[in-house]
């Protein structure tokens, strides 16, 4: 499928000249933020703003963290984990594709992982990489 990345350049400078002040985040939470066109099989964001929901897995500072990107089609593979953040919804944490994400690029906070989900995600983070 071959991508059409002029939209996303333009929104990408946008959001590079965005003020620094530090939007205040969270380990656990769950954020739209603008994800943007990847290459090759890396997780695109969707629509204008090219937004994606996103676990925020490690803060280490106030404007740069690890994130976990989510998808809402069902998945059964180790690098994939499991749960709810909204009733009667499934999400799956794409373990695969953590990756250093700057604050920069936060819309808006959408939910809060359990701390009995955030804890089992983290263990299984650890054994993938033992």
């Amino acid at each position: 499928m071959k991508k059409d990345y002029s939209e996303w350049q333009k929104l990408k400078q946008a959001i590079n000249e965005r003020d620094n002040s530090p939007t205040f985040f969270k380990e656990k939470e769950i954020w739209y933020f603008n994800c943007g066109l990847n290459v090759g099989h890396e997780q695109d964001g969707k629509g204008k703003s090219f937004r994606r929901p996103i676990l925020i897995l490690h803060k280490f500072n106030k404007h740069v963290f690890w994130s976990i990107p989510l998808t809402s089609s069902r998945k059964k593979h180790k690098f994939y984990f499991e749960f709810n953040f909204e009733p009667k919804r499934k999400s799956w944490a794409i373990i695969s594709q953590i990756k250093l994400t700057d604050s920069k690029r936060l819309i808006e906070k959408i939910g809060k992982m359990s701390t009995d989900d955030f804890k089992s995600i983290k263990e299984k983070i650890r054994s993938l990489i033992e």
